[in-house]
């Protein structure tokens, strides 16, 4: 077809996957509300981002239950609460359409990597049937507003890796600054992308000097201020210093609650029933010196119990966290499927996706509940395949060097950042666009060569 054709047939084929994405999520809305109606989309936490959100909507203060709010931050809260009079259908038909939106980003960043129009649209059609990104879109948690996010800043920073201006950095960093308040997941990223720039330019021949520098500093400049706003809110009305409460949470409760388990032969359910998670009386009956302690004394004794009983158990936390991030990268996550259609998610389905070493239980429940048990093997292997797909493309190089690295340590982040007892599949959707990303690499092999730039980092 001669490129002046193909250019115009362009933005059909792009279409195709962007339409098929936002129409097979349609018919999993359409499908989950046939089966369990509108309350089947509304999860636990979705409360908790309302609250504070139409608090600083209405009153022009991030407040719940009368305090100010330091576990949420107020991205995903004021994106439900400006929705919220439309109701919860609303703000999931929009979660459609970022999710809809994602593909062609992820088809823009393919695009950018590998300059060939195949891969990149392969890469779009990967993601648009992604069981993950599928099944979060309909659900009203932060998953499906941060990758869209996070992904805009990706496609941001690949850019720079092709043009290196410093303007297209800044963008990059100011979406992720974005991306961090719906989910302060990414807190730690732009120290880990200000180091990895470093590193890359180094490597590169004949590039201005000034950019070793300029680059992460830029970076970082773009990002931290707004993320240090958020923090003087906080020291300010409650003398709490830190971006969100939930890191202390989660180190009390999971990581160090996890490894106390392990170490008194009980289940993390039952040490966290002790320390009193989601439990205000049974936290106090514990601990009857906090009734008289504000926020800031409150999380900063849950941080300081959990650095304490980490650093005792160094090698057991280490262990339990790597478990954790295998969970993370491996699990399914049919299970919130299988609910979402009207089946009860019940200790039978968490053991199959789960696991926890009980494989001779597994099996069990697996021979008595097959039709389960199939739609999570399929989900299994869906992923499998990706994995390797992707591992291909690794191996035969068919990635550009410092693209290769971008993905890959993205991807590594949040696999590291989502262990231990947290780990779970839903912490895994911002790695997936990468693995397409790859995984469309290793199914076609890029057939146009990129063109050459000077003092490119394609070619690290």
């Amino acid at each position: 077809m001669p490129e002046e054709q193909a250019g115009r047939w362009e933005p059909l084929s792009l279409a195709a996957p962007v339409v098929a994405a936002a129409a097979i999520r349609l018919g999993l809305l359409s499908a989950a509300l046939a089966r369990g109606g509108l309350v089947a989309l509304i999860q636990p936490d979705t409360a908790s981002y309302l609250r504070p959100g139409r608090n600083l909507l209405l009153h022009g203060q991030f407040f719940s239950g009368g305090v100010p709010e330091l576990e949420r931050t107020p991205g995903y809260a004021l994106f439900l609460a400006l929705l919220s009079g439309a109701g919860p259908l609303a703000a999931i038909l929009v979660q459609i359409l970022l999710s809809a939106a994602s593909a062609l980003l992820v088809w823009r960043i393919a695009r950018a990597v590998f300059s060939d129009q195949r891969t990149a649209l392969l890469a779009a059609w990967l993601f648009a049937f992604e069981p993950l990104s599928v099944i979060y879109s309909v659900l009203l948690l932060s998953e499906t507003l941060f990758l869209a996010l996070f992904l805009l800043s990706l496609e941001r920073m690949t850019e720079f890796l092709r043009s290196q201006r410093l303007h297209t950095l800044a963008v990059a960093g100011l979406w992720l600054a974005a991306a961090t308040f719906v989910r302060p997941v990414t807190y730690y990223l732009p120290f880990a992308l200000a180091v990895g720039l470093l590193a890359v330019l180094a490597r590169v021949p004949g590039l201005r000097p000034s950019l070793y520098w300029k680059a992460p500093a830029v970076l970082l400049l773009s990002t931290m201020p707004w993320l240090a706003a958020w923090q003087v809110r906080n020291y300010v009305e409650t003398g709490f210093a830190g971006f969100s409460s939930i890191q202390a949470q989660d180190l009390y409760y999971f990581s160090a609650g996890e490894v106390t388990a392990r170490l008194e032969h009980r289940t993390l359910d039952q040490v966290d029933n002790d320390l009193g998670y989601g439990n205000e009386g049974a936290f106090l009956a514990r601990h009857p010196e906090a009734a008289t302690w504000n926020q800031k004394l409150r999380i900063d004794f849950m941080r300081s119990e959990a650095v304490r009983v980490l650093r005792a158990n160094p090698g057991l936390f280490a262990r339990t966290h790597a478990k954790g991030m295998m969970r993370t990268v491996l699990n399914p996550g049919a299970a919130v499927l299988v609910s979402l259609l009207g089946a009860p998610l019940d200790k039978e389905t968490f053991v199959l996706e789960h696991q926890e070493g009980q494989l001779q239980a597994a099996f069990g429940v697996a021979r008595q509940f097959p039709r389960r048990t199939a739609v999570l093997a399929a989900f299994e292997l869906v992923l499998l395949a990706l994995y390797a797909f992707a591992l291909r493309a690794v191996l035969r190089r068919s990635v550009p060097g410092a693209d290769l690295c971008l993905l890959l340590g993205l991807a590594f982040y949040f696999a590291a950042v989502s262990g231990g007892a947290v780990g779970a599949a839903r912490f895994r959707l911002p790695i997936m666009p990468e693995v397409c990303i790859l995984a469309a690499a290793g199914i076609l092999r890029p057939t146009r060569a990129p063109e050459p730039q000077p003092a490119s980092l394609r070619h690290l």
